[in-house]
């Protein structure tokens, strides 16, 4: 027996240092297989990763330089300034949210048999082959902008004076707004421009009279909507002339007597047409701001534009019968040029899908705020975000001068349209 017990004990013993070789080897191995699996698996995710990483920059950057090529599929919307009256009130409906939808009824009519509408914009007869981007309509989120009635409007319009102020960007929606109403004009002949006027850009006054409605539409330039003046004595010798933000310009008596008034301002804004070198680089544009006899060679251009419409809103409040005149102001029309410089203009074949920032505007943002302050009603036609998705709608290369691009003005027919059928939504209810 007690042999025996000495082999149990001994077996015990040497099968326990067995075991524990056993178990520590399998350790050992343990460890090193999860090290290894966790280094390999690390590696793995990393290598994902990156090749997402990869898809997706690519992906991005082909949104970027592609855009055009999406539908609008979805509607954009905009704060309550959108379709706000000076006196606060915000309409039932916000016709500036909304979205572009195709519409094979447009166009509403063919520039190229509108003696109005001038050659540089009429992009069709200058060459461009697609027409897709004259068959779009707005459609509001939650409402419905009235169609296009040319009878309707012009009995509604017969023995008025509509008057448009502003740049070139005012002068294509009164181009715009002469063709929609011809359709509805048999005898042709019954309207014309009451001085014979070719429509230039280089006139600064231009009327149209459609006799049988004794109807009167007119156009204005004032690009500033302030007055323009000479160089005062002792200027420095960058200054060639200034804009007197404090005063209106000087024709702005003749805007008075108007049944409806609409205004716009913003596109000359800018230092490459107020401060610096022309394109030619031999004279300077030196063109800088004035408040009374005091030259303000520092002020920031939004400054001064503040200012400027401040001085309009002051204008309208103690100058225009608002129980008469009905006013409008529209905001910053966006202009789609890119690169580095801005220089580059790309026209697409359909509206965007996203914005690209261009929904957005400092100029339209103090036209709202200073609109929004004033004691007498003036309507605010927000179009800035939704001409933001139609950079398939400018000029391009078709123009009259198709050596230089234009990604600030739009093809007629084309998105001026849509601002007037909403205007004329106001102005016909």
């Amino acid at each position: 027996m007690e042999m025996v017990r000495n082999v149990s004990w001994v077996s015990f013993a040497q099968f326990r240092s067995f075991y524990k070789r056993v178990l520590k080897f399998g350790n050992e191995m343990m460890k090193g297989y999860w090290k290894v699996w966790i280094f390999q698996t690390f590696h793995g995710l990393v290598a994902i990763g990156s090749l997402v990483s990869f898809i997706l920059a690519l992906a991005f950057a082909y949104m970027y330089m592609f855009p055009t090529i999406t539908p609008v599929v979805r509607s954009y919307g905009i704060s309550d300034s959108g379709s706000l009256s000076s006196g606060g009130s915000v309409d039932e409906c916000n016709v500036y949210e909304g979205s572009w939808i195709a519409d094979e009824s447009y166009p509403l009519y063919n520039a190229s048999l509108c003696p109005f509408a001038e050659r540089g914009f009429d992009c069709l007869a200058n060459g461009r082959e697609d027409m897709g981007y004259a068959k779009w309509r707005w459609k509001p989120k939650n409402c419905d902008i009235p169609r296009f009635d040319v009878r309707r409007v012009l009995e509604g319009l017969r023995g008025k004076r509509v008057v448009f102020v502003g740049d070139s960007l005012s002068r294509t929606q009164w181009e715009s707004l002469i063709c929609l109403l011809m359709t509805g004009v048999e005898d042709k002949e019954s309207v014309y421009e009451v001085n014979g006027n070719k429509i230039t850009k280089q006139i600064r006054f231009l009327s149209v009279r459609f006799t049988t409605f004794d109807l009167r539409m007119e156009f204005y330039r004032s690009v500033f909507l302030v007055q323009p003046a000479s160089k005062p004595a002792r200027a420095p010798k960058r200054v060639k002339s200034t804009l007197r933000i404090d005063k209106m310009d000087h024709i702005s008596k003749e805007w008075i007597d108007s049944d409806i008034l609409i205004f716009n301002s913003g596109h000359w804004w800018t230092p490459s047409k107020l401060f610096e070198l022309e394109p030619n680089f031999v004279s300077n544009r030196g063109c800088y701001f004035q408040m009374g006899k005091s030259l303000k060679l520092g002020m920031p251009i939004t400054t001064a534009f503040q200012k400027a419409v401040s001085t309009w809103a002051s204008w309208v409040e103690t100058t225009i019968n608002t129980n008469r005149t009905s006013v409008f102001f529209r905001t910053f029309e966006s202009s789609h040029w890119s690169g580095r410089h801005r220089y580059s203009c790309k026209v697409g074949q359909r509206p965007w899908l996203r914005s690209w920032g261009m929904d957005r505007s400092p100029v339209s943002d103090t036209i709202i705020k200073v609109v929004n302050k004033m004691a007498v009603p003036v309507t605010i036609m927000h179009v800035t975000p939704m001409g933001s998705f139609r950079s398939d709608g400018h000029v391009g290369l078709w123009s009259d001068n198709p050596s230089v691009p234009d990604c600030s003005h739009w093809c007629l027919p084309g998105v001026p349209d849509m601002w007037n059928e909403i205007l004329l939504s106001y102005m016909l209810p």
